[in-house]
C-alpha cells in the first residue's frame, strides 16, 4: 500500500507539503457563505411582524392556493407522465427515441415560454379565447401540468429502460393483458422513479412564479406572488421577508423529502 501511495504522489505531482484540505475547501465555503447564506441571513433578519402576516387573510389564501396548486399539479403530472412514459417506452412507433431526447431538451425551457404558447390557445385573443381559460386557477393548473410533466417522465423512462423485458414477455405469453402487466410488473418497478419525480415537481410547483404571473389569473395569489406583491407593489419589505422565510422553510422540507426519495431510488 505504501508503494501505491508513493506512485500516486509521483504521478499526480503531490508531496507531503501539499495544501491541507481546509485550504482547498476554504474558497467554495467562503463563496457559499457570502453569496448564498449571507443574503438568506439578511432576509431572516429583516423579517418581522410574523403575527400580523400569519393572521392576515391574504397570507392564508396564498398559502392555501400554493398548497393545493402544488398538490394538484403533482398528481396531474404523475398520472399524465406515467401514461406518456409507458407509450414512449413500450409502444413501438416511429420517432420514439427522438421524442425521448426532446424531453431532455424540454426540461431546459423556461416556464413562461410554455405559458406564452398556451396563451395563443386559451388567451383572450387565442383560438378559444372567449372562455378566458387561463385567467382561472384551472388555467394555471393546466400550464403547470403541461410544463412539469416531463420532470416526471425523465426518471420514469430511465427506470423503464432498466426493466427486464423477459418478465413482460413471460406475462404476455401466459395470457396476462396489458393493464394487468402494468399493474403487477411495471408499476412496482416504477414507484421509486414516480416518488422521485413527484417530489421534484412538488418542490418546483411550490416555488413557481413565472406561470402564475404570465397567465394573469385573477384571484390566484401564491406565496411567491405574495412576496412579489409585498416587496415591489406595496414596499412592505418586512412582510415580504416573512412570507419568503415561510416559503423557504416549506421548500427546504420538501427538498429534504426529495433527497431521501432520490437516494432510495438510486437517482
Amino acid at each position: 500500500m505504501t508503494e501505491v501511495v508513493r506512485r500516486v504522489r509521483v504521478r499526480c505531482g503531490l508531496s507531503r507539503s501539499s495544501p491541507r484540505p481546509w485550504g482547498v475547501a476554504l474558497p467554495p465555503v467562503a463563496f457559499v457563505a457570502l453569496f448564498i447564506l449571507y443574503p438568506l441571513a439578511l432576509v431572516l433578519q429583516q423579517s418581522c411582524g410574523y403575527a400580523d402576516v400569519f393572521t392576515s387573510e391574504g397570507f392564508r389564501h396564498a398559502l392555501w392556493t400554493t398548497v393545493w396548486l402544488a398538490l394538484a399539479s403533482t398528481v396531474g403530472c404523475l398520472a399524465l407522465g406515467f401514461a406518456l412514459a409507458l407509450v414512449i417506452a413500450f409502444v413501438p412507433f416511429p420517432g420514439a427515441k427522438a421524442v425521448a431526447r426532446f424531453i431532455d431538451v424540454y426540461l431546459s425551457f423556461p416556464s413562461f415560454l410554455i405559458t406564452l404558447a398556451l396563451l395563443f390557445i386559451y388567451g383572450t385573443t387565442g383560438i378559444v379565447g372567449s372562455f378566458q381559460f387561463l385567467t382561472t386557477p384551472w388555467g394555471v393548473l393546466l400550464a403547470e401540468v403541461t410544463y412539469f410533466t416531463p420532470f416526471v417522465m425523465r426518471p420514469l423512462l430511465a427506470a423503464f429502460s432498466q426493466l427486464d423485458t423477459a418478465q413482460l414477455e413471460a406475462a404476455s405469453s401466459l395470457g396476462a393483458r396489458a393493464p394487468r402487466i402494468v399493474r403487477r410488473i411495471v408499476l412496482p418497478e416504477a414507484l421509486p422513479a414516480l416518488a422521485a419525480g413527484g417530489s421534484l415537481v412538488l418542490v418546483l410547483s411550490l416555488n413557481e412564479f413565472g406561470i402564475v404571473l404570465f397567465t394573469g389569473a385573477k384571484g390566484v395569489t401564491t406565496l411567491p406572488m405574495l412576496v412579489y406583491s409585498k416587496a415591489i407593489l406595496e414596499s412592505d419589505y418586512p412582510g415580504a421577508c416573512v412570507v419568503a422565510v415561510v416559503n423557504v422553510l416549506v421548500s427546504v422540507g420538501l427538498y429534504g423529502l426529495y433527497r431521501v426519495v432520490s437516494r432510495r431510488a438510486g437517482a
